[in-house]
């Protein structure tokens, strides 16, 4: 994948621009990268808090040729990659949570957001990662649960570095993906990078309902199963998952 960064101060939001580049033919690998958004957003519409030097904000162009079920190994192919930048530029020990978070000593650092759109050269995925750089000083309601690279290093961040670095994970990962066994091999990556990939006890909220049950590994696709209290085994292609925790009479607390 040939890769082209363009750089902007300001947008409403990266994966809006790279949606608006690959309706007008841009080819794959280009990069959009801002240092602020201010329409910044996750899964189900929720805002990334994005200012300006806060964090990095980036969205690449992907024309995957993958079969459909499969596109969701996007989101964590780039969980993979990110994981594994945070460890080798920072000495860091990342997490990943299902299906788009990483996480350090259990706080977020890290949001993937992928995004599909029809365009004149096909379907393109527009794979949207946000890092938190700096420690959250403005966003009270998040410090408890989001944590930034300088907080778990001790140093600043090299912008260029780590996206130079961001790029070549992901170009790397990303062509393991695509091959013929590309699917099991990233699968086989995340489980050895997740502690949520089996035996996690956890929440799991749907549109409709919430349930609680114990992680027991992907589908081939990358939905996560999970056995209910129940017993019942459930298989989760979209929602959210977090860690039960337990205080010291034993009781559970989300």
């Amino acid at each position: 994948m040939n890769i082209t960064v363009l750089k902007f101060d300001s947008l409403e939001s990266t994966n809006s621009e790279a949606i608006e580049q690959s309706k007008r033919g841009a080819e794959e690998g280009l990069c959009i990268v801002a240092d602020e958004q201010t329409a910044g957003r996750g899964r189900y519409g929720r805002t990334w808090i994005s200012k300006k030097g806060d964090g990095l904000y980036f969205s690449v162009i992907l024309r995957p040729q993958l079969p459909a079920g499969f596109l969701p190994l996007i989101t964590l192919m780039a969980s993979v990659a990110v994981s594994d930048t945070l460890a080798e530029l920072y000495d860091l020990k990342p997490d990943i949570k299902w299906p788009n978070d990483v996480l350090i000593n259990e706080r977020k650092i890290s949001g993937i957001l992928a995004e599909s759109t029809e365009t004149a050269k096909g379907l393109a995925v527009i794979l949207g990662i946000g890092i938190n750089l700096t420690p959250l000083i403005s966003a009270e309601a998040l410090v408890q649960t989001a944590t930034s690279i300088e907080e778990e290093s001790g140093h600043a961040v090299d912008r260029d570095r780590l996206i130079d670095s961001l790029v070549k994970c992901l170009s790397y990962f990303y062509s393991v993906l695509q091959k013929a066994e590309g699917p099991k091999k990233i699968l086989d990556h995340w489980a050895t990078r997740s502690s949520y990939f089996e035996g996690k006890d956890v929440c799991v909220t749907l549109e409709d309902e919430s349930f609680v049950g114990t992680t027991q590994g992907l589908e081939p696709n990358g939905g996560l199963r999970v056995i209910a209290e129940s017993g019942e085994l459930r298989i989760i292609q979209a929602g959210d998952v977090e860690r039960l925790r337990t205080n010291g009479d034993n009781t559970v607390q989300i």
